[in-house]
């Protein structure tokens, strides 16, 4: 695989991501999860041979959404801000993989999922009556991270 440039995610999406209320942020980072879930899916297209397993993070996407949606939805209040920062935020993460095929893509992702398990034990201190909760959804972006590191160690054997 070519030198490929894995962005520090975090860092990225700061300018967007710094502009979201502490109590919409969790909701705001749900929505996140749902259009990494869309990617998941647009890669199984493109490397059918792999669809079961992408498929599967699309899930763990999902599952992470629907978990924090449940317990710390965004504010009635804040809609109006996420739904205008939401697609900016998307287009620019987005726009880190444009560049590259879908198996560097991949490489891409497997990176953002090890940074995006860090982002909910890092809301633990906000949120620390859902410490079970948060490390959880952790160990599911860790899964699909896990997955994408095999799948691209199996390609490039």
């Amino acid at each position: 695989m070519p030198n490929i440039t894995i962005p520090q995610f975090g860092e990225l999406l700061r300018p967007l991501l710094s502009q979201v209320p502490a109590s919409a942020y969790p909701g705001f980072l749900a929505r996140l999860e749902r259009s990494a879930a869309a990617r998941y899916r647009g890669w199984a297209e493109a490397i059918p041979e792999h669809a079961d397993g992408l498929l599967a993070c699309a899930g763990r996407e999902d599952e992470i959404a629907d978990r924090i949606e449940a317990i710390l939805p965004v504010p009635e209040e804040h809609e109006e801000l996420v739904s205008v920062l939401l697609p900016d935020t998307i287009a620019v993460y987005y726009e880190a993989f444009s560049a590259y095929t879908p198996w560097e893509q991949l490489a891409i992702q497997a990176d953002a999922e090890k940074q995006g398990s860090a982002a909910w034990p890092n809301l633990i201190p906000a949120f620390p009556e859902h410490q079970d909760e948060l490390n959880a959804l952790s160990k599911l972006e860790l899964e699909s991270g896990d997955y994408l590191d095999a799948l691209l160690a199996d390609e490039a054997a």
